[in-house]
């Protein structure tokens, strides 16, 4: 039996230039998640590094010990809440890895892989949107540990009675000109 090499009409090579613009949007979306993974990476360091430094401190300040606990405690759930980040962003790219494969496969078999397809759309879309939303709590905490940082950090008086903000210069309420 002799195999003869099939030359791809022009139909083929229309359909296949279709796959591909078809797995152009999925890979945008991929740039987005290795954006977002290498973003995500980068704050997981910081929180290691300072919780790291926090442990230092610890051993060198033991009057500081209750303070820097429960700042520990806050970065092991920044930690968490990255590492859920991370693992969603990595799902979702994953999943659309396998949806751009699956195009292909899909064309190449001659099968209707069009429900499978939109399943892999839905669950990265899932997934992308669960690592945005870890990602948003864990900005939302370490904001919340700065007013907590100036709380503690701060031996500044309050703001003068009435609210305002002192001007350089001003005199306040009580005092003399």
């Amino acid at each position: 039996m002799i195999y003869e090499a099939r030359v791809p009409t022009e139909s083929h090579a229309i359909d296949i230039a279709r796959v591909i613009q078809l797995s152009v949007a999925p890979v945008f979306l991929l740039t987005a998640l290795g954006t977002m993974l290498s973003v995500l990476s980068g704050r997981l360091a910081r929180i290691v590094d300072r919780a790291r430094k926090l442990v230092e401190r610890a051993e060198q300040a033991p009057s500081e010990r209750a303070v820097i606990e429960e700042e520990l405690q806050v970065m092991v759930r920044r930690r968490r809440l990255v590492n859920l980040a991370i693992t969603s962003g990595t799902t979702a790219a994953l999943l659309v890895c396998l949806l751009i494969a699956s195009a292909f496969v899909g064309y190449l078999a001659h099968a209707d892989f069009s429900v499978f397809l939109a399943v892999l759309f839905i669950a990265a879309m899932a997934a992308f949107v669960g690592a945005l939303l870890f990602f948003l709590r864990e900005i939302f905490i370490a904001v919340a540990m700065i007013r907590i940082e100036l709380r503690y950090a701060s031996d500044l008086p309050g703001p003068p009675a009435g609210g305002e903000a002192a001007r350089p210069g001003a005199s306040r309420p009580g005092e003399r000109e």
